[in-house]
C-alpha cells in the first residue's frame, strides 16, 4: 500500500496515460512522485535507466512509456515500435527489481489478444491465437513485458502487476489526422471540417469493427486503486464492457462538434480488428467501475483539442 510520501516514479508522465496517474496521485494525496523527460532520461538508454533508479531509488512504478500511434504509423514503423518498446519496458522492469523498487505496475494494451479472439476478451486468452497484423509489433513489445513481470514474480517473488487498458481517450492525447488513434483522429477530422465547410468528411474502411472506449482518468484511477489492492501474475483487463461500432462513434464525434456534412467511407482502408471487447469481470470483483460516459469524455476531449495546439501538431 502506497503512503503519502512513498517515492514514486511514473514513467512516461507527459503521454496522456502517464499525465492522468501524476494527476491521480496528485488529486490523492501522495507527495512525492518522481518524474523525468526524455531529455532528461532517455528510458532505451540501458546505463542512464540503471543509474537513475540507483539514485532516486523508487518505491513503486509506474510503466506508462511507450512509443505509441494508430495504424499508419504501427505499419510503417515496424522495427522501431518493437525495438523501442521492448527496450525501455526491459530497462525499466529490469531496474526496478535491481534496485528492490517494491511494486510495479505495467500498462499494456488490448491489442496483446488473438484478432479472433472470443468475444468478450478473458485475460486468459492471451497467446492463444495469431495477432492482429496492423499492430503486432506493439503487441508482441507488450506481451513481452507483461511476461517478465510475471517470469520476475514467479523466479525472484517480486510484486510486478500487469494492465491491459481498452482503447483509451482523453486530455494530452495525439490528434494527428493519420498517426493517431481513430478517436482523436476523428475529432481532429470533423473540427477541420467544419471549420474548412466541408460537404463531406471520408473515414477509413467500412465503419463495421466493434470498439471499446475508456476516459484515461478513469484508467488512471483503476492503476492508483490496483497499485493499492492487487497482487498476481494474471493481467488486469481495464475498460467500461460497453460497445459501439466505429460508424456509432463517427456519428456522436461529429454530434460533439458540430458537424453537420455527410460521412463517407473509404474501404480500400483497413478495418482492424473486427471487435475488441474486454472481459471486466476481474475489476469489477475487485469493486471498481469507470464513471466517465463517452459522450461526456468525448466533450472533454474536444476542449482538450481545441485548448492545446501543441497536441494537435504531433
Amino acid at each position: 500500500m502506497m503512503k503519502a510520501d512513498s517515492r514514486i516514479y511514473v514513467a512516461g508522465h507527459r503521454g496522456m496515460v502517464g499525465s492522468a496517474i501524476v494527476r491521480e496521485l496528485q488529486r490523492q494525496g501522495y507527495n512525492n512522485i518522481i518524474v523525468r523527460t526524455h531529455s532528461e532520461l532517455d528510458l532505451l538508454n540501458q546505463q542512464a535507466v540503471n543509474d537513475f533508479f540507483t539514485m532516486e531509488c523508487p518505491e513503486y512504478v509506474f510503466l506508462a512509456a511507450a512509443k505509441v500511434g494508430g495504424i499508419v504509423a504501427n505499419s510503417q514503423a515496424l522495427a522501431d515500435f518493437l525495438y523501442e518498446n521492448i527496450m525501455l519496458e526491459m530497462n525499466v522492469i529490469h531496474a526496478a527489481w535491481q534496485n528492490g523498487c517494491k511494486k510495479l505496475e505495467f500498462l499494456g494494451s488490448s491489442c496483446i489478444y488473438p484478432r479472433m479472439a472470443p468475444q468478450p476478451m478473458l485475460e486468459s486468452y492471451l497467446l492463444t491465437g495469431e495477432l492482429e497484423k496492423t499492430n503486432e509489433a506493439y503487441a508482441l513489445a507488450k506481451i513481452s513485458g507483461l511476461k517478465y513481470c510475471e517470469f520476475l514474480n514467479r523466479q525472484y517473488g517480486t510484486d510486478y502487476i500487469s494492465v491491459m487498458p481498452t482503447n483509451l481517450y482523453g486530455p494530452n492525447d495525439n490528434y494527428h489526422p493519420e498517426h493517431s488513434h481513430v478517436l482523436p483522429a476523428l475529432i481532429r477530422r470533423f473540427h477541420e471540417a467544419k471549420e474548412q465547410g466541408l460537404e463531406h468528411v471520408t473515414c477509413w474502411g467500412d465503419g463495421s469493427p466493434l470498439r471499446e472506449f475508456l476516459y484515461v482518468d478513469d484508467l488512471a484511477n483503476l492503476c492508483v486503486f490496483l497499485m493499492n489492492n492487487y497482487s498476481g501474475n494474471e493481467t488486469i483487463n481495464a475498460g467500461t464492457g460497453k460497445e459501439l461500432t466505429i460508424k456509432s462513434l463517427t456519428k456522436l464525434v461529429a454530434k460533439v462538434i458540430g458537424y453537420e456534412g455527410e460521412i463517407e467511407w473509404d474501404t480500400t482502408r483497413p478495418n482492424g480488428t473486427p471487435r475488441k471487447l474486454l472481459d471486466i469481470s476481474r475489476t469489477e470483483k475487485l469493486g471498481w467501475k469507470y464513471t466517465t460516459e463517452l459522450e461526456a469524455g468525448i466533450r472533454s476531449c474536444y476542449q482538450d483539442f481545441l485548448n492545446n495546439p501543441m497536441r494537435v501538431e504531433r
